[in-house]
């Protein structure tokens, strides 16, 4: 009995790596996700959309922030209508399995030239990135912070060795900016690194509200969580 026992907590534990893990770290991210959709709506990011108001000039870019801390709410319509995940600075673990999106802290920020840089997980603690493989050039990713809406176009992705650090590097020519997706390969795997790159196409104030494609997703982030983790195990 007792071998039988530890024969079914050592089948068990594959199980809660891949399902009870995502579950803790989908609901964690529901909460994040309904925390900062408050905090920018305080700041003046109006959930509702206007006519117009695209940014011209330059884009505004967020102050810097500490590790840990949130810098703002990815969406991206190819994943799900409602897909919203938070974006933390850092990679490490306590980032990443709890929050979803973590920031390069070396790169670029939303918005600024050069490289912006960020990581999620493939599969389990909330797999933020199971979906990108089905990206296409022309796809938006919309970053939200509580200066201003990013709109990134997808342009390609690529696989690389886990050591592959040149995908970190400043974006070449003056002025770029580019977005890049960072996370395990293949899908089920770590073996090796899909990365994806996307160049800031448009960007609006924060005051202007959403783009129109995000609209709905971004109205729904103050009820996220009803039922805790319901939103992103569907749209995930």
């Amino acid at each position: 009995m007792v071998l039988m026992a530890l024969g079914l907590a050592l089948l068990l534990v594959p199980v809660w790596h891949l399902w009870g893990t995502d579950l803790v770290a989908a609901q964690a991210q529901e909460r994040a996700v309904v925390a900062m959709s408050d905090r920018l709506e305080q700041a003046g990011s109006a959930p509702g959309t206007e006519a117009g108001g695209g940014g011209a000039g330059t884009p505004p870019v967020t102050a810097r922030p500490p590790y840990g801390q949130l810098i703002g709410l990815v969406y991206v319509p190819r994943f799900g209508d409602d897909y919203a995940r938070p974006l933390a600075e850092g990679t490490d673990p306590g980032v990443l399995d709890t929050l979803g999106l973590g920031h390069y802290p070396s790169t670029a920020l939303p918005g600024e030239p050069g490289n912006f840089a960020i990581a999620g997980h493939r599969q389990s603690k909330g797999k933020a990135l199971d979906l990108v493989h089905t990206l296409r050039p022309g796809d938006r990713i919309h970053v939200r912070t509580v200066e201003a809406y990013y709109t990134y176009s997808y342009r390609s992705g690529e696989v690389v060795a886990p050591d592959e650090t040149r995908v970190l590097a400043p974006a070449a020519g003056a002025g770029s900016r580019i977005l890049t997706l960072t996370t395990c390969y293949p899908r089920w795997g770590a073996t090796e690194r899909f990365v994806g790159r996307a160049e800031l196409t448009s960007w609006r104030p924060a005051s202007a509200g959403p783009p129109a494609e995000i609209a709905a997703a971004v109205a729904g982030d103050r009820v996220r969580g009803e039922p805790a983790g319901h939103r992103l195990r569907r749209s995930g």
